[in-house]
C-alpha cells in the first residue's frame, strides 16, 4: 500500500475543546471559500469536489475521546485529500450497494500512519468524506 507523506502535523490541544477550536479555525477557512457547501478538490479524482456533510454526522456518533483523537488528524487528511493521487483501496459499501468507499492511507509529518475514507455515491458520482482516523 502506498502511504501519502503529508507536511501539516497533528492539530494541537490537550482536551477535547482546544482540539474541537483548532478543527473549527481550519473548517471555518474552508466555508469562507463558498457560498454553499464546504469542500475541497481531490487530486486523485480529477479535482471533484470532496463534501464534508457526513464528516460531521458520522464524528458526533462518536465519544469526546474518539472524536478528539479524529479532529487531530483532520489538516493532514484535507492535505492529502488535496494532493493525493496515489490509489486507494476501493471496495463496495456491504450495507449498501448504491456506494463505494475508498480509503487512503498517509503519514503525517511526525510519521504517524493515518487514513482517510471517502464515501461515493454510484449513481451521481457524489464523493463525501466520511472519516479521518488513525491506522495502524
Amino acid at each position: 500500500m502506498n502511504y501519502y507523506q503529508t507536511k501539516s502535523t497533528l492539530l494541537h490541544g490537550s482536551n477535547y475543546k482546544e482540539i474541537k477550536k483548532n478543527s473549527d479555525k481550519l473548517f471555518a477557512s474552508l466555508q469562507k471559500q463558498t457560498k454553499r457547501q464546504p469542500y475541497v478538490r481531490s487530486a486523485y479524482f480529477s479535482k471533484q469536489k470532496i463534501f464534508f456533510n457526513l464528516f460531521w454526522i458520522h464524528l458526533f456518533d462518536k465519544p469526546d475521546k474518539i472524536r478528539s483523537e479524529r479532529l487531530r488528524f483532520l489538516k493532514c487528511g484535507i492535505e492529502l485529500i488535496q494532493k493525493s493521487r496515489n490509489h486507494p483501496e476501493s471496495k463496495d459499501n456491504l450495507n449498501n450497494k448504491a456506494e463505494i468507499l475508498h480509503r487512503f492511507m498517509g503519514i503525517t509529518k511526525n510519521k504517524i500512519k493515518f487514513a482517510v475514507q471517502i464515501k461515493e455515491i454510484k449513481r451521481t458520482g457524489k464523493k463525501y468524506l466520511m472519516s479521518v482516523f488513525l491506522y495502524d
